[in-house]
């Protein structure tokens, strides 16, 4: 994770809310369990957002997901407990230190989680299923 000051604003990349567990989940499988920072949802859970350090955007080109950069609107992490700074937001990894989620750390993770959808996808396909004809 990245330590960042208490004031300085963080970017916020948002995928899909599947890849995004995923993610999450092979972070804190990873050598460095909290090595992932707050992570946001939405509140109908079709995405997640991981807060990273402020410049992420301009070199962020990972497909399926967006980095937003944010100009200090709203994303800081002083004085925690942070409220979620969109509404109808809420945290999924509330912040509890002012460290966000490293972009490299994060663009592996994401790029594995959708190498193991993809797989599971296809072998969901591929399966012939018990209440229908077979797919091919």
């Amino acid at each position: 994770m990245f330590a960042r000051g208490a004031e300085e604003p963080c970017d916020l990349v948002t995928v899909p809310a599947r890849q995004g567990l995923e993610a999450v989940d092979i972070i804190r499988r990873g050598a460095a369990p909290a090595a992932v920072g707050p992570v946001l949802h939405d509140g109908t859970c079709d995405t997640v957002g991981f807060l990273v350090p402020p410049g992420t955007a301009a070199a962020w080109d990972v497909p399926g997901s967006a980095c937003t950069e944010t100009n200090g609107r709203g994303l800081r992490l002083a004085g925690l407990p942070v409220q979620p700074p969109v509404t109808g937001s809420g945290w999924l990894l509330p912040p509890d230190a002012t460290e966000v989620t490293d972009p490299g750390l994060l663009r592996a993770a994401l790029g594995e989680a959708a190498r193991m959808i993809k797989a599971a996808d296809g072998i969901c396909e591929a399966t012939p299923r018990a209440d229908g004809p077979e797919r091919r």
